[in-house]
């Protein structure tokens, strides 16, 4: 017998042990169970993959809004409000108040915006906090009517106003749309002050103060020095022209 024979006969054989009759009902059962779990894990897989969406719309909107407004809530119940603190603002320079001078005006010599001449002044200083401190500077803009409108002002703020030496250097801001020059003043008997720019000496124009002739008022050419921070270092001559400084 070959072995194809040998197989055909051992199909043809009954089987050893007889198979139930097939429970219909059952089998139904069972499928309708798997489909069920079938269309829960379509549903599942369908919310999430809304979810996913949601998410990428409202990350998109909120990469589009200002980082100010608040995405909206993703629930439906009603949320506290969140104040809003402003946002810091960055330091600039403003005009300080308009002050009547203390003593006579010095005109700088050059013009401001608009044509307009710019003048240099003592003004008087009453701050508790600095009871040494009786005067300052002003830079202010002066109009035909003898008007003052301030620019920048300046003063000491530690220590006696009319102690020997340099005071209130300041300047070298554009203010209003005018380049107040560096200027300061020197309590002590300086008829020049000099410094250096970048390796090159430099002279600034020095006035007496009207109300204290020991103390002069100066300022640089804008066209020499553009910073009080470039100047190394301020030195005061006296009439016979030895150094008063270092």
């Amino acid at each position: 017998m070959t072995d194809l024979e040998t197989l055909r006969s051992a199909l043809r054989e009954p089987p050893a042990e007889g198979f139930a009759e097939p429970d219909l009902g059952a089998i139904m059962t069972k499928g309708r169970r798997i489909r069920r779990r079938r269309r829960l894990a379509t549903g599942a897989g369908g919310v999430a993959a809304a979810v996913v969406t949601v998410l990428v719309i409202v990350g998109a909107v909120a990469l589009r809004k200002p980082a100010q407004q608040p995405l909206p809530p993703a629930a439906s119940a009603p949320v506290a409000p969140v104040p809003t603190t402003p946002a810091p603002v960055s330091p600039s320079i403003t005009a300080a108040p308009s002050v009547a001078p203390l003593g006579e005006v010095i005109p700088l010599g050059y013009k401001g915006e608009g044509g307009r001449e710019l003048v240099i002044y003592a003004s008087g200083i009453d701050e508790p906090s600095m009871p040494e401190v009786r005067f300052g500077l002003q830079v202010a803009y002066r109009d035909g009517a003898g008007e003052y409108e301030a620019l920048l002002s300046a003063n000491e703020f530690k220590g006696a106003d009319r102690s020997f030496g340099f005071h209130a250097v300041d300047g070298g801001d554009v203010v209003q749309g005018t380049f107040v020059p560096v200027f300061g003043y020197f309590a002590g008997p300086a008829v020049r002050v000099t410094s250096t720019v970048r390796g090159k000496p430099v002279e600034a124009k020095v006035i007496p103060w009207s109300e204290d002739p020991s103390v002069v008022i100066f300022w640089f050419n804008p066209g020499q020095v553009e910073s009080p921070y470039v100047l190394t270092p301020l030195v005061a001559y006296d009439a016979k022209g030895q150094r008063l400084t270092k």
